[in-house]
């Protein structure tokens, strides 16, 4: 099974090496089809791996080589297919694989079609080595990648200069999260000798329990910046600036959820320090509400659908934090298909929409694309958590967990945040397919996706229909690796109440999305309406004023500084010596340029002068060795 873990490791490195041989020049559409071949060779491999260990086999586990050894660390290139990496491995793959399908039609018109799969396939590598490693350093390596290629994709179109704010904004608050992560290893080194995950987890029950309190916290620093949670939580909507596939593959199912995988992974540690799971908890409940209520308002459809990435991390938090790792990786990747499809249906609408993002100025787009509402309609449902699809499955249990364990705050609050999952989704939908046509006002003609686009993402239609099935294998597969245990509410009677309870409540919130904005008499907001005077719907829509706070209060502030840092002191003291160090140097060079003329005479005299210097040299010296002993008398007598 060896091969099959590296054509599954490496099939995404070839990908992005072919495909950058033809960045500087002009469109070859085998690039995209050479590069999606490539991904699909590495998901098939990672199937292959799936039903080996799905089938009882033991974890694969492989050292490529060694790479660093020295002292007392010891930190090989290994990697390990086990219950955990090989789903993360199903999930990358096959959304990367029908993302860079469906990029094929999406940037067929872009004149860096090239470039745009080079970025592409060394994301899914850097992915792969997150997923696959064995030690925390690897691990980090493939974090760093992930973000690398995420700044390079978000910024994609550098032109644009809201893209490249975006991508920098993106880089840099995940590496302020880096540094908390960073600190964390360096505990987890320091008190265990070992970055080894086998070693590690098989020491951290002897460590002093405040030193893994602050190991916890700090590793989850690190899952708060790549995860997007508050409050380094405001790169993620803007990265919306990035191509809609980017955002399908990245703020959907794969980048976004390596926080969530770093703390499941780590379960062992997070087992024997509650309070801190507690707060993961707590935080994940908050942000799961917090992103969703900036999404009842917001008028980006890409934005909207980053929020509910935003809201569902919430969620898969709130169950790691709980304890229930197996079900926040069951929710990972059941929320990974319907996500991803939502994004490339989205990514359809831009199209046809000639890039128009504000779901106001469409409407009645059923009757122009019918695939495209078919599968966002379907995507939608799944997002609400209705039977019997994905959804329902992977969030129902995060509610049992929450409620069967007496947390009954976080129950109620996630319970809360799904009726309004289901209300703003539904908005969504209603405003694109439904009520009157809003577009033709603008001259534009809308048009389905090419057909291969559509077939790209059926395989994601597929699972956010049947993935809850997927649920019992899956928890067997797991139970060992997580210490997994189902969730049971003794009274049956209770139990169908909350599950009929919970129902109602997403399908009231459909319900009256669709009554709301499925109307003839739907316009485009100007400002001008009481709904979008109220101090609710414009906190709602400035995103708390966070954003607001944060380019006043930090950002400003920071930039003045460093001006002032730049004119006073960069200019003032450090430019200025080193120019007048460089002015001194070509000043003594001018001086002295006279020496080189090539006359004879001007070189004899010089050598005169060199020869007289160096005689009163000698002399010195010769005098000073004479008369040493005289001289240290002398100085002696000083008291030197």
């Amino acid at each position: 099974m060896e091969k099959y873990l590296y054509i599954a490791l490496f099939a995404p490195l070839v990908s992005s090496l072919f495909s950058s041989l033809f960045t500087a020049k002009p469109k070859k559409q085998f690039v995209g089809v050479i590069a999606s071949l490539l991904i699909a060779t590495s998901f098939v491999s990672s199937v292959i791996l799936g039903f080996y260990i799905l089938g009882g086999g033991e974890a694969i586990h492989v050292e490529l080589m060694t790479w660093i050894n020295t002292g007392g660390l010891y930190i090989p290139f290994g990697f390990v297919v086990d219950e955990i990496s090989v789903t993360m491995m199903f999930v990358v793959t096959l959304v990367s694989m029908l993302v860079h399908i469906y990029s094929n039609g999406y940037m067929d018109h872009d004149p860096s079609f090239n470039r745009f799969f080079a970025w592409l396939s060394a994301f899914v590598f850097s992915m792969m080595v997150l997923v696959m490693s064995d030690n925390f350093a690897g691990l980090f390596i493939g974090w760093e990648g992930v973000g690398l290629c995420s700044w390079g994709l978000i910024g994609f179109w550098y032109y644009k200069e809201s893209a490249t704010w975006a991508a920098n904004e993106a880089f840099i608050m995940n590496r302020i999260a880096d540094l908390g992560m960073l600190i964390g290893l360096f505990l987890l080194y320091w008190n265990t000798g070992s970055l080894q995950y086998d070693v590690v987890f098989s020491k951290v029950a002897l460590l002093d329990h405040s030193t893994l309190i602050w190991i916890g916290i700090f590793l989850f620093i690190g899952a708060m910046g790549k995860s997007a949670q508050f409050p380094l939580h405001t790169w993620l909507a803007d990265a919306m600036e990035g191509p809609t596939p980017v955002s399908a593959l990245i703020h959907a199912a794969t980048m976004v959820t390596a926080g969530v995988y770093l703390v499941i992974r780590s379960n062992p540690l997070y087992d024997l320090v509650p309070e801190v799971g507690i707060f993961i908890a707590s935080l994940g409940t908050f942000v799961a509400f917090f992103a969703a209520s900036m999404a009842l308002v917001n008028r980006d459809m890409k934005r909207i659908i980053a929020y509910s990435t935003l809201s569902q991390l919430g969620y898969m938090f709130a169950a790691a934090g709980l304890g229930a790792y197996w079900v926040a990786l069951f929710h990972l990747m059941a929320h990974a298909f319907f996500k991803a499809l939502l994004f490339l249906g989205a990514g359809n609408v831009m199209h046809a929409m000639h890039d128009e993002l504000d779901p106001f100025k469409m409407g009645a787009l059923k009757e122009k694309m019918k695939w495209t509402w078919i599968m966002m309609t379907v995507a939608s449902f799944a997002l609400a958590g209705v039977f019997p699809l994905a959804g329902f499955f992977s969030k129902d249990t995060i509610l049992e967990a929450a409620f069967v364990d007496h947390h009954y705050v976080i129950y109620g609050v996630l319970l809360f945040t799904a009726a309004l999952t289901a209300f703003y989704s539904f908005r969504l939908v209603a405003l694109i397919f439904h009520g009157n046509d809003r577009y033709s006002q603008f001259g534009i003609h809308p048009h389905e996706a090419y057909n291969y686009m559509l077939w790209a993402m059926a395989p994601l239609f597929f699972f956010a229909i049947i993935a809850g099935i997927m649920q019992t294998p899956f928890f067997e597969m797991v139970e060992e690796a997580l210490n997994a245990r189902e969730y049971h509410i003794h009274s049956e009677a209770v139990k169908w109440i909350m599950l009929i309870g919970t129902q109602v409540l997403v399908i009231a919130s459909i319900f009256y999305a669709y009554r709301k904005y499925n109307r003839n008499d739907i316009t485009v907001p100007d400002g001008t309406s009481k709904t979008e005077n109220r101090l609710c719907y414009k906190v709602l829509f400035n995103q708390y004023y966070i954003p607001y706070f944060y380019e006043e209060y930090l950002v400003k502030p920071y930039r003045e500084l460093s001006g002032l840092f730049w004119k006073k002191f960069d200019l003032r003291v450090v430019d200025a010596t080193v120019d007048g160090i460089a002015k001194i140097l070509y000043n003594t060079g001018e001086e002295t340029r006279g020496m080189q003329s090539g006359n004879l005479s001007v070189m004899l005299r010089w050598m005169v002068v060199g020869l007289v210097i160096l005689l009163i040299f000698a002399g010195a010296v010769g005098l000073a060795v004479r008369y040493s002993d005289k001289i240290l008398s002398f100085l002696s007598a000083l008291g030197v």
